[in-house]
């Protein structure tokens, strides 16, 4: 009993750390959605562990209506996880949650498929997701990384590293810029890719045009 008390304390303790705006616990307890989609999850685990699923899905649905926040009561979470603002956050049933770890709003921790087994990230302590960050598939997020908002990662990130982009690109890693050969402002653009193909067919199809209307100038001149 001490120490669920203590894991709640420092669920509540943590948003002080984290939150500037926090200014008592009972304002945290009472307003802070992402306290409250990490309680339920607490005990929506424990029913999952004693093999109570339906019980926990519920638990799991119910919470997910009054936070916006979706954890599936099967992921595994630590101690003083910080879940700012909240809205949208999905985590999925087989993601690993260390210590210290912070995730803003519209995060998905989930999988790419319909494997089964262990389909989504393990992401490790003091780590960092920002807002509308995707993180797919069953690999690991290293220690005191960073995830840049609107990335999409797809592959493993080593630990102290930064990613940023479309997929997910190491920019930065043990405190070192990492220099790519394909440049930021070079990333592939496939929309602008099919603009400019069609640009090009629309300008053959003009010339194409002109020179008919140039044959049959002639022709008519001829006649």
């Amino acid at each position: 009993m001490r120490n669920i008390f203590r894991t709640l304390l420092n669920d509540v303790d943590v948003v002080f750390e984290q939150d500037p705006a926090a200014r008592s616990r009972l304002e945290v307890i009472f307003t802070y959605s992402g306290v409250h989609a990490i309680w339920s999850h607490r005990f929506a685990h424990w029913l999952w562990k004693h093999r109570m699923f339906f019980l926990a899905r519920v638990i799991s649905q119910i919470s997910r209506f009054f936070t916006g926040i979706e954890i599936h009561p099967g992921a595994v979470i630590g101690q003083r996880l910080f879940i700012d603002h909240g809205m949208g956050v999905v985590i999925g049933e087989t993601c690993e949650i260390g210590n210290h770890v912070t995730i803003y709003q519209g995060v998905t921790l989930g999988g790419t498929g319909k494997e089964k087994g262990k389909r989504h990230p393990t992401v490790e302590d003091h780590v960092l997701i920002a807002s509308g960050a995707k993180v797919l598939g069953s690999f690991t997020i290293g220690e005191n990384a960073r995830i840049g908002a609107g990335s999409v990662v797809l592959k493993e990130v080593p630990a102290n590293s930064t990613v940023v982009g479309i997929p997910g690109r190491i920019v930065v890693q043990n405190g070192v810029k990492v220099e790519h050969e394909l440049d930021h402002h070079l990333l592939p653009d496939p929309i602008a890719d099919k603009l400019k193909e069609l640009e090009e067919e629309l300008r053959c199809l003009r010339a194409e045009r002109e020179a008919y209307q140039k044959k049959a100038t002639v022709d008519k001149r001829n006649a």
